[in-house]
């Protein structure tokens, strides 16, 4: 899709188009190209008048704040902050449906959305992934975009109160999108989730058969059973299905 990290300086605008793509591009990976970019995506915010004057201010430090943190630093904090534990997850489905059948149904209505929007996902971009849900309303007429990120509200709103109970800056940008779907950023409770030794879980490898292995595994007709690893899923409280 396009990329948030272009176009982003301009003057004054009541748009909303600028201002998604920036948060889109704050949300992704802090790689060099990124980083080199948040001064200009700072302008971008500021370049609008889609959130309010607070919010702006405090996106537009977020985005500085970010481009004077030490690469290093920086990139593992965002992975310690998005790829450990599911409440904090960009992916929006997996708030949803988590494992299930049903997300991936979900995926290919959404990737069919926005084909018929003229749009086309780079490869291995998923559609649920947040920055791109972002994107993807950034082409939308600002009633549509709206609605749109309305639609998702309840999901913005479970990782916006989990990035707030881990104090991350970042969850300035998720209230702001929250913003941009017409609530108002405000935390709910969220389900504890299991530590990363539980959340994984072995079940035992020789279910079926004796210790001592004299009897066969039951339905292998004498092949041996493969381990398998089964993750627990941990519902979130406040979302929909």
């Amino acid at each position: 899709m396009t990329d948030p990290r272009n176009g982003m300086a301009a003057e004054r605008d009541p748009g909303h188009r600028r201002t998604l793509r920036a948060l889109a591009a704050l949300l992704q990976y802090p790689d060099t190209r990124l980083r080199a970019a948040l001064p200009e995506i700072a302008q971008g915010i500021e370049g609008e008048s889609a959130l309010s004057g607070p919010r702006t201010a405090e996106l537009a430090l977020l985005a500085r704040r970010l481009a004077a943190t030490d690469p290093w630093e920086l990139e593992a904090s965002y992975v310690e902050t998005f790829d450990r534990g599911r409440a904090t997850s960009l992916q929006v489905f997996e708030h949803v449906h988590g494992d299930s059948r049903e997300r991936g149904a979900a995926l290919v209505d959404l990737r069919a959305m926005y084909e018929q929007a003229g749009l086309r996902l780079a490869e291995g971009e998923m559609p649920d992934y947040l920055p791109v849900v972002l994107e993807f309303a950034s082409t939308q007429p600002a009633r549509k975009a709206r609605e749109f990120l309305g639609e998702l509200e309840h999901v913005l709103r479970v990782i916006f109160s989990a990035l707030v109970e881990r104090r991350s800056p970042y969850a300035a940008v998720l209230a702001a999108a929250i913003e941009l779907a017409g609530g108002k950023a405000e935390a709910v409770p969220i389900a504890a989730e299991p530590a990363l030794d539980e959340a994984w879980a072995e079940p035992p490898a020789f279910d079926g058969c004796s210790v001592h292995g004299q009897a066969k595994p039951q339905g292998f007709a004498g092949v041996p059973q493969p381990i398998q690893f089964v993750r627990k899923s941990a519902p979130s409280e406040g979302v929909k299905a």
